[in-house]
Protein backbone atom coordinates (compact mmCIF):
# COMPACT_ATOMS: atom_id res chain seq x y z
CA UNK A 1 0.00 0.00 0.00
CA UNK A 2 2.71 2.44 0.75
CA UNK A 3 4.60 1.81 -2.55
CA UNK A 4 1.36 2.56 -4.14
CA UNK A 5 0.66 6.05 -2.75
CA UNK A 6 4.40 5.97 -3.61
CA UNK A 7 3.86 6.00 -6.70
CA UNK A 8 0.76 8.12 -6.66
CA UNK A 9 3.05 11.05 -5.25
CA UNK A 10 5.66 10.60 -7.35
CA UNK A 11 2.55 10.93 -9.99
CA UNK A 12 1.69 14.02 -9.30
CA UNK A 13 5.31 15.27 -8.89
CA UNK A 14 6.50 13.92 -12.58
CA UNK A 15 3.37 16.28 -13.40
CA UNK A 16 5.46 19.25 -11.76
CA UNK A 17 8.45 18.38 -13.80
CA UNK A 18 6.80 18.05 -17.45
CA UNK A 19 5.68 21.60 -16.25
CA UNK A 20 9.07 22.74 -15.45
CA UNK A 21 10.40 21.14 -18.65
CA UNK A 22 7.87 22.83 -21.57
CA UNK A 23 8.68 26.05 -19.34
CA UNK A 24 11.94 25.53 -20.37
CA UNK A 25 12.00 24.04 -24.04
CA UNK A 26 8.33 24.64 -25.14
CA UNK A 27 7.85 28.32 -25.22
CA UNK A 28 10.02 29.29 -27.44
CA UNK A 29 7.34 30.01 -30.05
CA UNK A 30 6.50 33.41 -31.82
CA UNK A 31 5.14 36.28 -29.20
CA UNK A 32 1.19 35.50 -29.20
CA UNK A 33 -1.31 38.61 -28.62
CA UNK A 34 -3.04 38.25 -25.23
CA UNK A 35 -6.04 36.10 -26.12
CA UNK A 36 -4.07 33.83 -28.27
CA UNK A 37 -2.04 33.09 -24.94
CA UNK A 38 -5.05 32.86 -22.72
CA UNK A 39 -6.78 30.38 -25.77
CA UNK A 40 -2.99 28.49 -26.19
CA UNK A 41 -3.31 28.09 -22.34
CA UNK A 42 -6.76 26.18 -22.09
CA UNK A 43 -5.72 24.09 -24.93
CA UNK A 44 -2.79 22.65 -22.77
CA UNK A 45 -5.01 21.01 -20.39
CA UNK A 46 -7.23 19.26 -23.10
CA UNK A 47 -4.99 16.28 -23.22
CA UNK A 48 -6.61 15.58 -26.97
CA UNK A 49 -5.14 18.73 -28.29
CA UNK A 50 -1.58 18.40 -26.70
CA UNK A 51 -1.88 14.53 -27.79
CA UNK A 52 -2.46 15.51 -31.37
CA UNK A 53 0.33 18.52 -31.29
CA UNK A 54 3.00 15.96 -30.70
CA UNK A 55 5.10 14.73 -33.60
CA UNK A 56 4.38 10.47 -34.63
CA UNK A 57 7.96 9.64 -33.32
CA UNK A 58 7.08 11.78 -29.91
CA UNK A 59 4.05 9.75 -29.61
CA UNK A 60 5.24 6.04 -30.43
CA UNK A 61 8.06 6.88 -27.60
CA UNK A 62 5.83 7.99 -24.83
CA UNK A 63 3.45 5.20 -25.19
CA UNK A 64 6.46 2.87 -25.35
CA UNK A 65 7.53 4.43 -22.31
CA UNK A 66 4.20 3.50 -20.32
CA UNK A 67 3.93 0.06 -21.88
CA UNK A 68 7.55 -0.44 -20.35
CA UNK A 69 6.42 0.88 -16.86
CA UNK A 70 3.76 -0.95 -16.87
CA UNK A 71 5.67 -4.48 -17.91
CA UNK A 72 8.44 -3.56 -15.28
CA UNK A 73 6.03 -2.64 -12.44
CA UNK A 74 4.23 -5.84 -13.54
CA UNK A 75 7.36 -7.92 -13.23
CA UNK A 76 8.90 -5.85 -10.31
CA UNK A 77 5.82 -4.88 -8.24
CA UNK A 78 7.59 -1.70 -8.14
CA UNK A 79 5.24 0.82 -8.51
CA UNK A 80 7.59 3.98 -8.67
CA UNK A 81 8.68 1.80 -12.27
CA UNK A 82 4.90 3.25 -13.63
CA UNK A 83 6.55 6.94 -13.64
CA UNK A 84 10.24 6.20 -13.48
CA UNK A 85 10.64 4.15 -16.70
CA UNK A 86 8.17 6.55 -18.80
CA UNK A 87 10.46 9.42 -17.80
CA UNK A 88 13.53 8.19 -19.02
CA UNK A 89 12.06 6.62 -22.19
CA UNK A 90 10.01 9.96 -23.10
CA UNK A 91 11.72 12.78 -21.72
CA UNK A 92 15.87 11.81 -21.48
CA UNK A 93 16.36 11.26 -25.46
CA UNK A 94 15.46 14.38 -26.15
CA UNK A 95 17.14 15.80 -23.33
CA UNK A 96 20.45 14.15 -23.90
CA UNK A 97 20.11 14.43 -27.62
CA UNK A 98 21.63 17.83 -29.30
CA UNK A 99 19.13 20.89 -29.70
CA UNK A 100 18.14 22.53 -32.74
CA UNK A 101 20.96 25.81 -33.77
CA UNK A 102 18.36 27.85 -35.90
CA UNK A 103 21.40 30.71 -35.49
CA UNK A 104 23.26 28.24 -38.11
CA UNK A 105 20.27 27.47 -40.02
CA UNK A 106 19.71 30.86 -40.81
CA UNK A 107 23.05 31.55 -41.22
CA UNK A 108 24.05 28.95 -43.61
CA UNK A 109 20.67 29.90 -45.63
CA UNK A 110 21.51 33.47 -45.95
CA UNK A 111 24.81 32.22 -47.19
CA UNK A 112 23.78 30.49 -49.90
CA UNK A 113 20.69 33.05 -50.81
CA UNK A 114 23.23 36.14 -50.73
CA UNK A 115 25.27 34.36 -52.85
CA UNK A 116 22.67 33.48 -55.61
CA UNK A 117 21.12 37.29 -55.36
CA UNK A 118 25.28 38.37 -56.05
CA UNK A 119 25.61 36.19 -59.06
CA UNK A 120 22.19 37.23 -60.35
CA UNK A 121 23.14 41.05 -59.60
CA UNK A 122 26.18 40.20 -61.99
CA UNK A 123 24.32 40.05 -64.68
CA UNK A 124 22.96 43.17 -64.83
CA UNK A 125 19.88 42.66 -62.95
CA UNK A 126 18.58 45.65 -60.29
CA UNK A 127 17.98 44.06 -56.66
CA UNK A 128 14.09 43.48 -57.11
CA UNK A 129 14.50 41.66 -60.45
CA UNK A 130 17.57 39.42 -58.59
CA UNK A 131 15.07 38.69 -55.65
CA UNK A 132 12.40 37.73 -57.77
CA UNK A 133 14.99 35.52 -60.16
CA UNK A 134 16.06 33.72 -56.85
CA UNK A 135 13.14 32.76 -54.99
CA UNK A 136 13.22 29.54 -56.39
CA UNK A 137 16.73 28.91 -55.34
CA UNK A 138 16.13 30.25 -51.50
CA UNK A 139 17.29 27.35 -49.43
CA UNK A 140 14.31 25.50 -47.14
CA UNK A 141 14.68 28.05 -43.78
CA UNK A 142 13.98 31.20 -46.30
CA UNK A 143 11.91 29.66 -49.04
CA UNK A 144 8.80 30.94 -47.60
CA UNK A 145 10.06 34.58 -46.17
CA UNK A 146 11.90 35.20 -50.08
CA UNK A 147 8.64 34.00 -51.89
CA UNK A 148 6.55 36.22 -49.77
CA UNK A 149 9.00 39.05 -50.18
CA UNK A 150 9.12 38.33 -54.23
CA UNK A 151 5.63 38.68 -53.91
CA UNK A 152 5.10 42.09 -52.30
CA UNK A 153 7.83 43.43 -54.58
CA UNK A 154 5.38 42.14 -57.52
CA UNK A 155 2.29 43.93 -55.73
CA UNK A 156 4.65 46.88 -56.35
CA UNK A 157 5.40 47.08 -52.76
CA UNK A 158 8.55 49.79 -52.52
CA UNK A 159 11.86 47.71 -51.59
CA UNK A 160 12.27 49.41 -48.31
CA UNK A 161 9.01 48.65 -46.60
CA UNK A 162 9.39 44.65 -48.52
CA UNK A 163 12.57 44.01 -47.35
CA UNK A 164 11.59 45.30 -43.86
CA UNK A 165 8.84 42.99 -43.68
CA UNK A 166 11.27 40.16 -44.97
CA UNK A 167 13.83 41.09 -41.97
CA UNK A 168 10.18 40.29 -39.39
CA UNK A 169 9.59 37.22 -41.25
CA UNK A 170 12.66 35.72 -40.73
CA UNK A 171 13.06 37.33 -37.13
CA UNK A 172 16.67 36.53 -36.98
CA UNK A 173 19.61 39.41 -36.81
CA UNK A 174 21.26 38.48 -39.80
CA UNK A 175 18.39 38.57 -41.69
CA UNK A 176 17.97 42.16 -40.20
CA UNK A 177 21.73 43.13 -41.97
CA UNK A 178 20.67 41.23 -45.09
CA UNK A 179 17.68 43.15 -45.68
CA UNK A 180 19.44 46.60 -44.78
CA UNK A 181 22.63 45.81 -47.40
CA UNK A 182 20.21 44.97 -49.78
CA UNK A 183 18.03 48.61 -48.95
CA UNK A 184 21.11 50.40 -49.18
CA UNK A 185 22.70 48.40 -52.66
CA UNK A 186 18.98 48.98 -54.21
CA UNK A 187 19.05 52.95 -53.25
CA UNK A 188 22.59 53.21 -54.49
CA UNK A 189 22.28 51.13 -58.24
CA UNK A 190 25.47 50.56 -59.20
CA UNK A 191 27.84 48.40 -56.40
CA UNK A 192 25.17 46.30 -55.30
CA UNK A 193 27.43 42.76 -56.26
CA UNK A 194 30.32 44.26 -54.64
CA UNK A 195 28.26 45.31 -51.43
CA UNK A 196 26.52 41.70 -51.06
CA UNK A 197 29.62 39.89 -51.90
CA UNK A 198 31.25 41.47 -49.03
CA UNK A 199 28.32 40.46 -46.89
CA UNK A 200 28.43 37.09 -48.35
CA UNK A 201 31.97 37.06 -46.90
CA UNK A 202 30.98 38.48 -42.99
CA UNK A 203 28.15 35.70 -43.15
CA UNK A 204 30.01 32.98 -43.41
CA UNK A 205 33.20 34.30 -40.77
CA UNK A 206 29.59 34.68 -38.79
CA UNK A 207 28.93 31.13 -39.87
CA UNK A 208 32.12 29.95 -38.84
CA UNK A 209 32.22 30.97 -35.42
CA UNK A 210 28.80 30.10 -35.03
CA UNK A 211 29.62 26.40 -35.58
CA UNK A 212 32.57 26.72 -33.03
CA UNK A 213 30.75 27.50 -30.78
CA UNK A 214 28.37 24.93 -31.02
CA UNK A 215 31.14 22.75 -31.51
CA UNK A 216 32.16 23.63 -27.60
CA UNK A 217 28.81 23.48 -26.65
CA UNK A 218 28.14 20.00 -27.71
CA UNK A 219 31.20 18.76 -25.86
CA UNK A 220 29.73 18.80 -22.55
CA UNK A 221 26.17 17.26 -23.87
CA UNK A 222 28.71 13.86 -24.99
CA UNK A 223 30.14 13.84 -21.44
CA UNK A 224 26.80 13.92 -19.98
CA UNK A 225 25.94 10.89 -22.51
CA UNK A 226 28.64 8.98 -21.84
CA UNK A 227 27.96 9.00 -17.96
CA UNK A 228 24.81 8.31 -18.58
CA UNK A 229 25.25 5.58 -20.36
CA UNK A 230 27.66 3.80 -17.76
CA UNK A 231 25.42 4.93 -14.94
CA UNK A 232 22.29 3.01 -16.97
CA UNK A 233 25.06 -0.02 -17.56
CA UNK A 234 25.90 -0.29 -14.29
CA UNK A 235 22.47 -0.15 -12.58
CA UNK A 236 21.24 -2.59 -14.91
CA UNK A 237 24.52 -5.23 -14.14
CA UNK A 238 23.86 -4.36 -10.32
CA UNK A 239 20.15 -4.73 -11.04
CA UNK A 240 20.97 -8.21 -11.76
CA UNK A 241 24.15 -9.56 -9.94
CA UNK A 242 22.91 -7.85 -6.68
CA UNK A 243 19.64 -7.12 -6.36
CA UNK A 244 19.04 -6.57 -2.43
CA UNK A 245 21.17 -3.31 -3.04
CA UNK A 246 17.90 -2.02 -4.37
CA UNK A 247 15.88 -3.77 -1.27
CA UNK A 248 16.03 0.09 0.59
CA UNK A 249 14.08 1.32 -2.25
CA UNK A 250 10.98 -1.02 -2.28
CA UNK A 251 9.78 0.13 1.21
CA UNK A 252 8.61 2.67 3.34
CA UNK A 253 10.05 5.78 2.04
CA UNK A 254 12.69 4.21 -0.47
CA UNK A 255 9.88 4.48 -3.69
CA UNK A 256 9.83 8.22 -3.10
CA UNK A 257 13.51 8.65 -2.70
CA UNK A 258 14.12 6.72 -6.12
CA UNK A 259 11.84 8.94 -8.17
CA UNK A 260 12.65 11.91 -5.94
CA UNK A 261 16.48 11.22 -7.01
CA UNK A 262 15.55 10.55 -10.94
CA UNK A 263 13.95 14.00 -10.97
CA UNK A 264 16.85 15.81 -9.87
CA UNK A 265 18.52 14.04 -12.51
CA UNK A 266 16.30 14.68 -14.89
CA UNK A 267 15.68 18.82 -14.01
CA UNK A 268 19.91 18.46 -13.87
CA UNK A 269 19.80 17.48 -17.69
CA UNK A 270 17.60 20.38 -18.67
CA UNK A 271 19.55 23.16 -16.45
CA UNK A 272 22.27 21.18 -18.62
CA UNK A 273 20.53 21.65 -22.08
CA UNK A 274 19.53 25.52 -21.80
CA UNK A 275 22.55 26.70 -20.67
CA UNK A 276 24.05 25.00 -23.98
CA UNK A 277 21.41 26.62 -26.13
CA UNK A 278 22.91 30.12 -27.95
CA UNK A 279 21.94 33.42 -26.28
CA UNK A 280 18.70 35.26 -27.99
CA UNK A 281 20.29 38.68 -29.33
CA UNK A 282 19.02 41.81 -30.03
CA UNK A 283 17.72 42.61 -33.51
CA UNK A 284 18.57 45.64 -35.87
CA UNK A 285 15.34 46.25 -36.53
CA UNK A 286 14.54 48.35 -39.86
CA UNK A 287 12.68 51.64 -40.21
CA UNK A 288 12.42 52.00 -43.78
CA UNK A 289 11.33 55.65 -43.74
CA UNK A 290 14.93 56.52 -42.31
CA UNK A 291 16.89 53.73 -44.42
CA UNK A 292 15.68 55.94 -47.61
CA UNK A 293 17.38 58.90 -45.89
CA UNK A 294 20.65 56.71 -45.98
CA UNK A 295 21.75 55.81 -42.30
CA UNK A 296 21.16 53.00 -39.98
CA UNK A 297 22.87 54.35 -37.00
CA UNK A 298 20.68 54.53 -33.45
CA UNK A 299 18.04 56.03 -34.98
CA UNK A 300 16.99 52.81 -37.71
CA UNK A 301 17.26 51.05 -34.63
CA UNK A 302 13.49 50.60 -32.41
Amino acid sequence: MIAVLAGLAAAVAIAGVGVIVLGLFGGGGATRSPSATQSSRFDAVDPRRWWRGLTPARRRWIAGGLIAGAVVMAITRWAPALVIIPLIVAVAPGLLGDPKNRDIEVLEALDRWVRALTASLLTGRSVPDAIRSTRRQAPETLAAAVTLLAARLDERWPLPDALAAFADDVNHPEADAVAAALIVAGQRGTGAAATLEALADALQDRLSAARDIDNERAKPRIVVRQVTAIIAVVLVLALITSPKYFEPYRHGAGPLLAVALMLVYILALARLQAASRPPVRARLRIVPRQVRQGTLSEGGVR
